[in-house]
């Protein structure tokens, strides 16, 4: 027990934080309010950059360093290869959604995506603690500016094959993500999130053992219990998504933070529906409907296409066709300011390993 706590505490000096709990960077989920809080509270904040252009990155960075002197980490997805089109799929799959909000446009998945290169120079000059990557490893360039500027490298892998690979190129900390994680599957390779599935009690030991730099343990924890369990399997901290959810300072639509609280494991399910790529949402009557319904098609072919309803979900309040992510721990979550869930997380966690 002492150990696990010794190794958590060595790894808050290292990084410059008080509490061994970091905020996960979910795109689109990660208000500059929500991480200062969580920096408040003594963990570090987190930006979830995927959507963002590079004039977003650096004003986000800004304004988080306006209200908070926490640490911060910055995260982009690895791109994946040019998805293969299909014509017939997508218009099959623009009837399907239309019954569940506005037509997408046919030209919708012609919209370009932010440039990569362009928003890793953005992560660079905003100069924050870590940047960390998922779906793959960055390229060496990019590694070896990180180094250059003394910005660590937090690498998130779904197994113990991918974990070596992070380490080899060059990661300063291993996140192990377990299934149980709402939000994407950080499979190095889209064919391989559902044949991967991997619980956390049986990667995150594995990784630990795997390679020679610290980890962190990510997927289902939001209480007390869990990132003891973290710790005493190996982990250096921890990093919560869905735990943070019900924080006033996440912004979380009403309906979708109050089926959090009651969802049992099982009413997640991991789903390609709303992006292509897989990730583990609320079991709501639109992922039903798409998961019997035709094939999704291709990251980010698929999240142009489902653009339409879930904005419109997401203004209308309507948790049936919302992008609603969750991971299955998410009725161990707190509405809770957030300072004030990192602060009683670790006080507890303290208290079951003495």
């Amino acid at each position: 027990m002492h150990a696990a706590l010794n190794r958590a505490e060595d790894f808050c000096r290292r990084i410059g934080m008080q509490v061994p709990i970091l905020l996960a960077p979910m795109a689109g989920a990660c208000p500059v309010a929500l991480s200062a809080a969580v920096a408040a509270g003594g963990g570090m904040g987190a930006c979830g950059a995927l959507l963002m252009q590079p004039e977003e990155i650096t004003g986000w960075a800004t304004a988080m360093r306006a209200r908070s002197n926490g640490g911060f980490q910055m995260n982009l997805w690895i791109p994946d290869p040019a998805p293969t089109r299909d014509a017939e799929q997508e218009a099959t799959l623009r009837a399907f959604l239309s019954d569940w909000g506005p037509t997408p446009a046919a030209d919708a998945p012609d919209a370009p995506q932010p440039d990569f290169d362009a928003q890793c120079a953005a992560m660079l000059d905003a100069g924050p603690t870590a940047i960390s990557s998922i779906m793959g490893v960055y390229p060496p360039d990019m590694v070896t500016e990180m180094k250059q500027r003394g910005i660590l490298w937090f690498a998130t892998v779904t197994t113990v094959a991918e974990a070596r690979a992070a380490q080899a190129a060059g990661a300063d900390v291993i996140v192990a993500q377990g299934m149980e994680a709402g939000g994407h599957r950080g499979a190095f390779r889209a064919e391989d999130a559902a044949i991967s599935l991997v619980g956390l009690f049986s990667l995150l030991p594995a990784v630990v053992d795997a390679v020679d730099v610290p980890v962190v343990a990510t997927g289902g924890i939001a209480d007390a219990r869990g990132v003891g369990a973290a710790l005493i399997l190996g982990a250096s901290a921890v990093q919560i998504g869905t735990g943070f959810l019900r924080a006033p300072e996440a912004g979380t639509a009403p309906a979708w933070a109050d089926a959090l609280a009651v969802s049992a494991p099982e009413e997640t399910i991991a789903t390609r529906t709303f992006s292509g790529r897989l990730g583990r949402a609320l079991r709501t009557p639109y992922v039903e409907a798409a998961e019997a319904g035709p094939d999704p098609a291709p990251y980010p072919v698929q999240r142009a296409l489902t653009g339409p309803m879930r904005a419109q979900a997401a203004k209308s309040g309507d948790l049936a066709a919302m992008q609603a992510w969750a991971g299955q721990s998410a009725a161990r979550t707190s509405d809770e300011p957030a300072a004030r869930i990192v602060a009683r997380l670790w006080q507890e966690t303290q208290t079951l390993l003495t």
